[in-house]
């Protein structure tokens, strides 16, 4: 019998986009995004995605501490994948972003491929109040914020990581950030199969329109051939559609209540594990079989637990 097509489902528990007063059920304390992640990993999760916040006011936040406190324990208590952020959050500089994964050194981190207008104001519109005051300047801000990603500070995040054997999910929010990211291929800085993370739906990149998820996959596969694996995220109430088209189209996909606290129309998640299942349903509904995190190592090609700095 023919083997399966093994998908690799990537969950981001908390992320930096949405504030804790839009949900409940947004994790901001280290025990609470540990938890988290344990759970989407019980659920069917590969890879999880992890960013950190400060425990008080939700606010996003890289101290190496938090990062810490967490590390540790999903290791002990799960296998999967941990994949941490070097986006932090469009207000930090680009060192404030490295600092964990330079820290940590995990098997994967994530690297967006260039700057670009993040716009998060319109949220405003759907909230009358907010339960900390950084929250509304935060999204306001927006406005007029440029999420910086140079191609000096791409080069950086490559370059000192480069001894650390920690390979990058590349964020790709637009097609020009396909050519970027086959730049740094060309030169070497990124080594295949290179994990091309494409992000649909965010005001100030690419739609979420299925000829937009199309157009990605066709310019990444002109791109790179066979030396790239692909995987998608759709924003907001995009995340399972966009999931859907990746998996018909070959590719793997990311949810988590960092890309959209949404389970259905107007019904907020209970937890990431919660979107975790209802992916894997969605992959298995249509005969495919969702991948272990030793399987999401062999297809990444990833260096292994046992050498990461936690």
């Amino acid at each position: 019998m023919a083997t399966k097509r093994k998908i690799i489902i990537t969950c981001a528990v908390t992320g930096s986009i949405h504030t804790p007063s839009m949900s409940p059920h947004l994790p901001v304390t280290p025990e609470e995004i540990t938890e988290a992640a344990i759970d989407a990993a019980e659920a069917g999760a590969a890879i999880i995605h992890l960013h950190a916040r400060n425990p008080q006011t939700g606010e996003p936040d890289q101290s190496t501490e938090h990062f810490a406190s967490m590390l540790p324990v999903i290791k002990q208590r799960s296998d999967c994948v941990v994949n941490i952020t070097t986006g932090g959050a469009a207000t930090m500089s680009v060192e404030e972003r490295l600092l964990p994964v330079a820290t940590f050194k995990p098997e994967v981190a994530s690297l967006n491929m260039g700057s670009m207008n993040f716009g998060l104001y319109p949220m405003l519109s759907r909230f009358d109040s907010f339960a900390h005051e950084w929250e509304r300047p935060y999204l306001e801000g927006s406005r007029d914020r440029v999420f910086r990603n140079t191609f000096g500070d791409i080069e950086t995040i490559l370059r000192r990581c480069a001894e650390n054997g920690t390979r990058f999910e590349v964020e790709c929010y637009d097609v020009g950030h396909l050519y970027t990211c086959a730049h740094f291929f060309e030169r070497h800085l990124l080594k295949p199969p290179v994990f091309i993370q494409c992000v649909f739906g965010i005001l100030g990149g690419i739609g979420a329109h299925p000829e937009d998820v199309m157009h990605m996959k066709r310019t990444a596969d002109r791109l790179f051939g066979d030396n790239y694996r692909w995987s998608v995220l759709g924003a907001g109430r995009h995340q399972m559609s966009i999931a859907t088209q990746s998996v018909l189209l070959g590719g793997n996909l990311r949810v988590g209540l960092e890309d959209s606290l949404w389970s259905g129309p107007g019904r907020l998640a209970a937890s990431n594990a919660e979107q975790v299942r209802l992916a894997r349903q969605i992959v298995e509904s249509l005969g495919f079989e969702i991948a272990t995190p030793d399987d999401a190592r062999e297809i990444l090609d990833l260096k292994g637990r046992d050498r990461v700095g936690f």
